[in-house]
């Protein structure tokens, strides 16, 4: 009866979460799962005027607006619409509509924007763009969005095959066998050579290569735009590992095991094994309880509908060098040289992110 009653107060404290974050994402966005749920002061016009997936302008240029036509593509923080214009049967230019994405990965993505300048609509059709490394989950969002445009535009949509869908190039299967592996390996196989071998691909491909890893951002974005499975099968594994595995027993599974920041911070601490800062049982409660305290005085911002912007600054973005901010940096390096002294200062005392999935899994420790 006991261990049915835990249960149960951990799948409560799992749903309540759940909603927490929905009402982040109306807060934030007016919409769940790419449903509208109320009006936003930006589209009070919206209310009178219905938003044209395509019109002409003055000058006879056609301009092509991607909101409705790709609701489902999402980038990092959610969808990323753009207006692309025509003229003369040939694409002027392409412009970003408001988007909630990082501003610096957003900023790396939009080089793309430029890619297809000057081209016929078919000719960009047959365009392949890359994602640009460093800010891939945003760039997949613009060549999504600029993909149904110009389908919309030559009226010939292609319906994608199941591996385009999947987009598997080199970087995302080298992620997805890491990520199936830190999933699934440790469940079975608990020897200290093969962790480190895990926490050594965590950091290298999850981390660096692919920059991929559960993060507030990450997590609102989803809840309000929805998920496009194909091109999140690396977070969608993650988040499994990160509220689904609790609900089996595996409490904190994706931070002791998948997570790319925590891998980083315990190798580090591997290079100092003698001279670690003693730290008292009274010292290292109040700083966990700092992490909770400041958890909850985010929330309650987010709540308000202020604040959201602390979600650039999450310590994860450091991962992914060519974008991440000169704080981000700095806070990453300072969390890494802790590290040396202090088993995962991050994890244990900062992480909001760390916070959610503890209350998710009705955990006190």
């Amino acid at each position: 009866m006991e261990i049915k009653n835990k249960k149960i107060k951990q799948l409560v404290s799992f749903v309540i979460c759940f909603v927490v974050m929905a009402v982040i994402a109306v807060v934030r966005d007016g919409q769940i799962l790419g449903h509208k749920m109320r009006v936003m002061p930006g589209d009070s016009i919206a209310k009178n005027v219905a938003v044209d997936t395509m019109y002409q302008t003055m000058n006879n240029v056609t301009v092509i607006n991607t909101t409705s036509l790709a609701k489902d593509v999402t980038g990092f923080g959610g969808t990323v619409p753009l207006e692309i214009y025509l003229k003369d049967g040939k694409i002027l230019k392409i412009k970003a509509l408001k988007n909630h994405e990082t501003p610096e990965f957003f900023e790396q993505a939009s080089k793309l924007l430029t890619a297809w300048n000057g081209k016929s609509v078919d000719e960009a059709q047959q365009l392949k763009v890359d994602a640009i490394s460093g800010a891939t989950f945003s760039s997949r969002g613009i060549i999504g969005n600029v993909e149904r445009g110009l389908q919309y535009a030559a009226k010939n949509v292609h319906e994608k095959s199941f591996f385009e869908k999947m987009d598997l190039n080199t970087k995302t299967v080298a992620g997805l066998i890491v990520v199936l592996l830190a999933a699934v390996v440790p469940l079975f196989y608990r020897k200290k050579t093969y962790r480190t071998i895990q926490q050594i691909l965590n950091v290298a491909v999850l981390g660096f290569w692919c920059g991929t890893f559960i993060s507030y951002s990450l997590m609102v974005g989803y809840m309000s735009s929805g998920v496009n499975l194909w091109t999140s099968l690396i977070p969608v594994i993650m988040l499994i590992t990160a509220f689904v595995y609790p609900l089996f027993g595996k409490k904190y599974y994706y931070c002791t095991n998948v997570c790319p920041c925590g891998a980083l911070q315990e190798l580090a601490g591997r290079v100092n094994k003698r001279k670690k800062l003693r730290m008292s049982q009274e010292t290292a409660k109040q700083l966990g309880r700092f992490r909770e305290i400041l958890w909850a005085t985010l929330t309650m911002l987010m709540l308000l509908g202020v604040g959201f912007q602390w979600m650039d600054y999450e310590v994860f973005a450091a991962f992914i060098l060519q974008s991440a901010s000169v704080v981000v940096l700095v806070l990453a390096v300072v969390v890494l040289a802790l590290s040396i002294f202090i088993p995962r200062p991050y994890c244990r005392f900062v992480c909001p992110t760390g916070v959610l999935f503890k209350i998710a899994q009705n955990s006190k420790s």
